[in-house]
């Protein structure tokens, strides 16, 4: 332990508090709360650790701490300072998901919307709704019901909605606030559970409208019946209660953590979240700072939230959320829907275990099939090259790098081609894997086993010359040529190349393909990039006395190359730019 941090840990305080820890960089990679200080930040550098908080404590070069007045302060700190650094060794929300629901705004006349947010500006809100298009069928189907207005803003005069009976046109008509009342209390009896009734009283009214003759009536009754029907039928009660609960069940196994929420509102389970990340801290600890975060930002708070273990940590939550009631069940069907979402968390983590366990397997399988294909080793690292060119202009190379059949995106390289002139793919393969591989030479970098160039024959003997007679080298290459249809077809190995015989359909041929692919997209992407900067540079570059500085801001100021050559100089002066300059500017313009 080195001395800064040994004397720092001597002056903790016996206080509730955040530390952060930092790497050599001064980077946070953890922030995390404590009861007592003291104890627990120096927990991290005494006695042993499993692997996955060892690998985070081996990165601490130093830590902060923030002493606060509770440990309720130091859960909400905690959260915020999780949200603005994002610590790689914290869990964190992996996105900000939001669900629909369905609103009765609060103004002199009301309408239904669809929103994302609860918001505390007296509205009416119901949900949330599984997803979009389960709000936007119940919505369609209580404006074909009740005919509140439609319209953002009220019109001139009534427009089809009042025609059809679907609004009651308050832009031409008085309408009284009653009405309004009634109709809001008969959606909100709708939404909150009384649409069997609504739907048996429409039942009666199409029964009468029928021994009336009035069949065309009865028929827009039984197709609003129909319409309840088929939109509620997908909202299952699971509780007798109408309570709107969350229910967190978690497993954690091999340094990863699964947490699924449930979401039951007004006695239905409408929805479940399922978020799986690593974790390297105290899994109680991590997962009370997940269900923080959880909350951090929602202002739709459930009225209770079901856990799987009780403690100080669920007396902390709930003295935090302030009219929630956070309870841990012993027994009955509150216990059983903990059980399930714990169930499913060990579901959801055996899972993707065995597909990570599948993928792998299937990369390892096809890095060996390429090896009996080309009767090499298993090549563990493929290099891939391309070059990208028009006409021999802006000319690039992009290389990828594979590794055990995975990519490996931080070795990423990409080449502007220096030496050659025109479009010459043979000498622009050979600079690159001069430059490359002359590099790995003189850094002392381990080498690829296998050396991958999009192309044929030509390509492959450019690479195998330098490797070879310049360098000295002994990396097997290969060469992919396309078909017709711009499709990877064979694979040519050796100095006199030859087809290599192997499948198409094995998952050698198929990781052939995603690093061809991988590779042409990484090149062509850099080519648009290098494209796009030279066609504005060739114009303005030359110009003496307007760097990269003016340049911008020039851009910036005019939009572009044609508007500069029709500026004055008085427009010049606007954008920062002397008289003098300017009229060079517009000379060069005027020859370019």
């Amino acid at each position: 332990m080195r001395e800064r941090i040994r004397e720092k840990l001597k002056l903790l305080p016996d206080k509730p508090g955040v530390y952060q820890m930092k790497n050599a960089d001064g980077e946070i990679i953890y922030v995390g709360k404590a009861k007592v200080l003291k104890n627990r930040v120096r927990s991290y550098f005494t006695g042993s650790h499993d692997g996955k908080t060892q690998l985070m404590v081996s990165n601490i070069a130093d830590f902060e701490y923030i002493v606060t007045n509770t440990v309720v302060e130091a859960l909400v700190l905690e959260c915020n300072m999780i949200k603005q650094y994002k610590p790689p060794f914290n869990i964190m929300l992996r996105d900000d998901k939001t669900y629909p629901y369905i609103k009765i705004t609060n103004e002199e006349h009301p309408k239904l919307e669809i929103v994302r947010r609860v918001s505390k500006d007296k509205g009416k809100y119901f949900g949330p709704y599984p997803n979009s298009q389960a709000a936007y069928e119940t919505k369609k189907l209580l404006d074909r019901l009740y005919p509140l207005r439609k319209c953002k803003t009220l019109k001139d005069k009534v427009c089809l909605y009042y025609h059809i009976n679907q609004c009651v046109a308050p832009c031409e008509y008085n309408v009284e606030p009653e009405t309004y009342q009634g109709m809001v209390k008969e959606i909100t009896r709708f939404l909150n559970g009384g649409h069997r009734e609504i739907a048996d009283n429409l039942r009666d009214q199409m029964m009468q409208e029928a021994e009336n003759l009035n069949f065309e009536r009865a028929k827009e009754l039984r197709d609003q019946i129909d319409a309840i029907e088929r939109v509620m039928e997908k909202q299952k009660v699971t509780m007798a209660d109408t309570v709107d609960r969350d229910v967190f069940g978690y497993y954690a196994d091999k340094d990863h953590m699964c947490v699924q929420v449930f979401y039951m509102r007004q006695g239905k389970l409408i929805e479940r979240d399922v978020q799986i990340f690593p974790y390297h801290g105290e899994e109680r600890e991590d997962f009370l700072s997940y269900v923080t975060q959880f909350y951090i930002d929602n202002a739709d708070l459930p009225q209770e939230i079901l856990l799987p273990y009780e403690g100080e940590e669920a007396q902390v939550l709930e003295e935090w959320l302030k009219g929630v009631k956070v309870k841990t069940p012993q027994r009955g069907d509150k216990k059983q829907l903990v059980d399930m979402a714990a169930e499913n968390a060990k579901i959801a983590l055996d899972e993707r275990f065995k597909l990570m366990e599948r993928d792998q397997n299937r990369t390892i399988r096809a890095v060996e099939q390429l090896g009996e294909a080309m009767m090499i080793p298993a090549p563990r690292r493929i290099e891939a090259f391309d070059n990208s060119n028009i006409q021999g202009t802006d000319a690039v190379a992009a290389m990828v790098v594979f590794v055990d059949g995975q990519p490996f995106r931080k070795d990423y390289r990409k080449f502007k081609i220096k030496t050659v002139q025109g479009p010459d793919d043979y000498a622009s393969m050979r600079e690159v894997i001069r430059r490359r591989y002359t590099r790995l030479l003189k850094e002392n970098q381990p080498l690829p086993d296998l050396v991958l160039v999009d192309g044929g024959r030509g390509h492959i003997n450019a690479a195998l010359d330098v490797l070879e007679n310049e360098l000295g080298l002994d990396i097997p290459v290969c060469g992919l040529a396309k078909d017709d249809r711009h499709r990877t077809s064979q694979l040519f190995l050796g100095e006199d190349p030859a087809p290599v015989p192997i499948e198409r359909t094995s998952q050698g041929f198929y990781l052939l393909t995603r690093i061809q692919d991988e590779v042409h997209r990484f090149a062509i992407t850099f080519h648009r990039e290098t494209k796009g900067k030279n066609a504005f540079r060739s114009v303005l570059d030359d110009i003496p006395g307007v760097g990269e500085k003016r340049r911008k801001a020039l851009l910036k100021h005019f939009g572009s190359v044609q508007a500069m050559k029709a500026a004055s100089v008085e427009e010049y002066r606007q954008a920062g730019i002397g008289d003098k300059l300017a009229r060079e500017i517009l000379n060069f313009l005027a020859q370019a």
